[in-house]
């Protein structure tokens, strides 16, 4: 996975393009950040036109509404990010060819729409590494029910969502910690990317997989098949994941 991504990304260097790479956070993708922060370190890559749309961030309430969770949290995506993406792709890239911050993108509470706009002023998203929730099949903040033609929103968190993401991150410690609300690209938004690949490791992701192999189409009871809705849609599973639901 490392190696396709970081093949795509040099491409659309020589071809003198910036390259836009979606971005989720959590266990599921650390993997392939290791991977990628070991590739570079063995073969450096100019990053410095790399663009990362980052899928969702947790809110909390606001005077005026909602606001991102504090990015000195560790569980806040800011934070993932900024410690677990950025700082490991730079590690040893010289200043010239690192990952810019500015370059790492995130949708506005304020003012949600803007970011799909932002994506399609960019050219679109390039390649996105989708992952999806063990118990409900949500992608981002996505939950069971989001609409085919949803985009950029605040959402508010489902608990098997929020019981996920105390799993992926138990600095929360417990359920009540877990924000309830969070700010989500939307279905269309994933959908419209030019390449996607969703990635399932470990025996808690047999179920996500098979409604996703078993789906033709996006279903909305189970948001992980969005995949089927990508012009170029993948799926990485590993063979704990490819194991029949019923083993043990």
């Amino acid at each position: 996975m490392a190696h396709l991504v970081l093949a795509r990304m040099e491409k659309a260097r020589w071809a003198d393009k910036r390259f836009v790479l979606g971005c989720p956070t959590g266990r599921t993708p650390r993997p392939i950040y290791d991977a990628l922060a070991r590739q570079l370190a063995e073969k450096p890559q100019d990053l410095s036109d790399l663009v990362l749309v980052m899928m969702d961030e947790y809110l909390v309430a606001a005077d005026a509404g909602y606001e991102y969770a504090s990015a000195k949290e560790p569980w806040s995506c800011h934070h993932f990010a900024r410690v677990e993406i950025a700082d490991r792709l730079n590690a040893s890239l010289p200043a010239t060819q690192r990952l810019r911050e500015r370059s790492i993108l995130f949708p506005d509470p304020r003012d949600p729409a803007a970011y799909d706009k932002g994506i399609a002023d960019l050219g679109g998203i390039d390649f996105f590494i989708l992952a999806s929730g063990a118990s409900d099949g949500h992608v981002a903040f996505n939950p069971p029910g989001a609409a085919r033609s949803s985009r950029t929103r605040i959402i508010r968190l489902s608990e098997d969502t929020r019981r996920d993401n105390l799993q992926t991150f138990p600095a929360f410690r417990t359920l009540a910690a877990v924000p309830d609300h969070g700010i989500s690209v939307g279905i269309d938004t994933i959908a419209s990317a030019k390449e996607s690949m969703m990635i399932v490791w470990g025996s808690g992701k047999r179920l996500t997989l098979t409604r996703m192999q078993s789906a033709e189409r996006y279903e909305p009871g189970w948001p992980a098949t969005v995949i089927h809705e990508c012009a170029i849609g993948q799926i990485l599973a590993d063979t704990d994941a490819a194991a029949p639901l019923d083993a043990r």
